[in-house]
């Protein structure tokens, strides 16, 4: 099994656009272990819509869009880490994260402490905007204290390449290429953004 973990320096910054365009770009399966609110489209609704690959079921399905373990402590349950390890497909895997690291799944462990554990590759995604080198930053060197092997970041939003270099620079990190805001968003629209992203990299280390 090839596994590549797609994390984020937060929630709502474009990560799961990412991974819709990796799972593409790779021809891989797709699997967001935790999904926490449902009212609106799922992570994995969308991966589906503009990629068109198999998607596995969650682990976990909770109701409320809140941090996964308040959102399963508003249903009656604990998220357990042992139900969240890495399925065995044949081909590359793409697994999707919930929010930043240091997301709670439950009151002792962290989304990083499991991530960890899967033993797998990560891409860092982190937006452009002002605060980015703050937050990359400190998820790198989270990342790296966990002793994950990052591959790289890869960014999404507006051209800010001072702000990219600075990043790449000064967190030792690959530059993986910057995913632009996409109009008309679709799998032909996605496919062709997602070509100023560095997949050859990504796929080498599967």
């Amino acid at each position: 099994m090839s596994t590549v973990i797609v994390t984020g320096t937060d929630t709502g910054i474009g990560k799961t656009i990412f991974a819709a365009g990796l799972t593409a770009a790779l021809g891989a399966r797709y699997w967001k272990p935790v999904q926490s609110g449902l009212e609106e489209t799922t992570d994995s609704e969308i991966v589906k819509a503009l990629s068109d690959v198999e998607i596995l079921p969650e682990a976990y399905r909770l109701n409320k869009p809140a941090s996964p373990h308040l959102s399963a402590e508003d249903m009656g349950v604990e998220i357990d880490p042992a139900r969240l390890a890495l399925p065995q497909v044949d081909g590359p895997l793409v697994v999707e994260g919930a929010g930043g690291l240091m997301v709670p799944l439950n009151r002792q462990v962290f989304f990083l402490d499991v991530i960890a554990q899967w033993q797998a590759p990560v891409v860092l995604v982190a937006r452009t905007a002002l605060g980015t080198i703050n937050h990359t930053t400190l998820s790198l060197m989270a990342l790296r204290n966990a002793g994950c092997e990052v591959l790289g970041v890869a960014f999404v939003g507006d051209a800010e390449p001072d702000v990219e270099q600075t990043i790449a620079e000064m967190g030792n990190t690959r530059h993986l290429g910057r995913l632009p805001f996409v109009d008309a968003l679709s799998r032909d629209t996605l496919a062709n953004a997602f070509s100023a992203i560095d997949v050859d990299t990504i796929r080498s280390a599967l």
